[in-house]
């Protein structure tokens, strides 16, 4: 019988500690599971590995915006 193991989670370095607006991020095989911080037992989110880099490196770049576009 073959388990998956549980995904270990991390939060950015540049959440609160507030507990606002953070989510955590895990390694996956073949997609990165990303949740809410403040729900941890609730939905999952996976993107392919692809994708995710594709979107960290447009944070980096400060190509992403909050609430309400550019």
């Amino acid at each position: 019988m073959n388990s998956t193991p549980e995904p270990t989670w991390r939060k950015s370095s540049y959440s609160a500690g507030d507990g606002g607006d953070c989510l955590e991020v895990a390694t996956g095989n073949t997609a990165i599971p990303v949740r809410d911080s403040k729900n941890p037992e609730g939905p999952t989110l996976r993107f392919q590995a692809e994708a995710w880099s594709v979107f960290v490196d447009g944070i980096r770049r400060g190509g992403v915006s909050g609430r309400g576009g550019r």
